[in-house]
């Protein structure tokens, strides 16, 4: 039986929000370094990529903004959450 994929922008947007919010819980001190060392895509790339290809999986591709919510969420989720983390570049 396949699951049915997501074709309300909203549903596609919490989805997002939660595969993110996900890997902010399980690799926190990894996200707290990458933010601060400024490498967090290189740090976490592979596990980025991996909810990536989930989230897509999932949201139909017709969704509008469907990867712009992903992006979103990255930006939300993972560095606006962290924005008190003292970065050495910035």
């Amino acid at each position: 039986m396949s699951v049915p994929l997501i074709s309300d922008p909203e549903r596609a947007r919490r989805l997002a929000r939660v595969l993110i919010s996900d890997i902010a819980t399980e690799y926190a001190e990894q996200v707290r370094i990458g933010v601060e060392k400024d490498d967090l895509f290189e740090r976490l790339g592979p596990l980025l990529k991996r909810a990536r290809v989930f989230y897509r999986a999932r949201v139909a591709s017709d969704v509008k903004e469907r990867e712009r919510m992903f992006d979103f969420a990255i930006v939300d989720v993972l560095l606006a959450q962290n924005r008190a983390v003292r970065r050495y570049v910035w």
